[in-house]
């Protein structure tokens, strides 16, 4: 249970699908992967569901595919042989919960009260959907039910969309956000599954917010990184400000006192989430040099460098 959790968190958007005809559900979960979530919670709000799931999990083994809308047992069995990993329900049917505890299988119920909590806790669950999100109180509501239940996580769903995910995200009792704006049925159903895919990167996009922070030039020693300084100052008034090891220039210019990573020097990338960035960039390939990486005083990775240069430049995360 506690891998697949962190699998979520480190997708950190679950996108929420209805699926009417089960011959869409293969082009649809190539549409999420392709777009940079490998991930759907495939609701049982019709007859084909049982069947997608079976479809996805068959061609895309490594896809995190769940069954969502689970109201029954019988739905349960059904979502469990059909190859789901995880089962989330709407609300909190006692008799579905301890139906999968009793298989070792992982559910995450809807909560919407402290009640409701505190029967996921005595089911010996740490991590509850929160649902309908938005119409339940939003993350005023997460909050204020964090505060005595200290070892839940929420999952909310109902309202969140690329306008209010973020600020969901930031709260770090959020595991992660369930939503549908990327796989809208109508999307899905007039087989759009380009915009599918392009709304599916602009909800990594959102989420991950990458931007340059900076771009780090090798010097040989004090004396060349002191005089490339006082240019860039002396050109366009950028203020300096000299560190044991490097001088920065305004705000996106540093510059190396000898010879630092990277053959010409290094590029940062500030980012939302450093932990979902690095799991998102080695689904597509990238290697991170752990011996590079800073933590912050509470123990919460802040920055890392790749294993590999681009363009002669060293790259490394930074969180914002």
């Amino acid at each position: 249970m506690d891998k697949l959790l962190k699998r979520i968190e480190e997708i950190g958007i679950v996108p929420v699908v209805k699926i009417d005809r089960a011959e869409d559900a293969v082009k649809l979960a190539a549409a999420l992967c392709d777009g940079g979530l490998p991930c759907a919670e495939v609701t049982f709000r019709t007859s084909a569901a049982a069947e997608a799931i079976k479809l996805i999990t068959s061609e895309f083994p490594e896809m995190l595919v769940g069954a969502g809308t689970v109201l029954t047992v019988e739905q349960a069995d059904a979502a469990i042989e059909a190859g789901a990993k995880f089962i989330v329900s709407p609300g909190f049917n006692p008799a579905v919960v301890k139906h999968c505890i009793d298989r070792g299988f992982p559910i995450v119920p809807g909560v919407a009260t402290p009640s409701e909590v505190e029967q996921a806790i005595s089911f010996g669950l740490n991590v509850v959907k929160f649902f309908p999100a938005e119409n339940a109180g939003g993350l005023p509501m997460i909050k204020a039910m964090s505060a005595p239940y200290t070892n839940i996580r929420f999952m909310p769903t109902g309202g969140i969309n690329a306008d209010n995910l973020n600020s969901y995200l930031d709260f770090p009792k959020v595991l992660a956000c369930g939503g549908s704006w990327m796989v809208k049925p109508e999307l899905i159903n007039s087989g759009d599954f380009e915009g599918i895919k392009n709304l599916t990167r602009q909800a990594v996009k959102q989420m991950l917010g990458f931007e340059v922070a900076h771009v780090g030039i090798n010097q040989p020693d004090e004396a060349n990184a002191m005089g490339a300084a006082d240019r860039f100052a002396s050109f366009f008034g950028f203020e300096k400000k000299a560190g044991n090891s490097s001088v920065f220039v305004g705000t996106g210019i540093e510059i190396m006192k000898g010879a630092g990573l990277g053959a010409n020097g290094h590029i940062a990338i500030r980012t939302n989430y450093i932990n979902r960035a690095m799991a998102y960039l080695s689904r597509l390939g990238a290697e991170f040099d752990m011996d590079t990486a800073k933590y912050d005083e509470k123990g919460r990775l802040k920055a890392v460098y790749l294993k590999e240069e681009i363009g002669g430049f060293a790259v490394h995360l930074v969180q914002k």
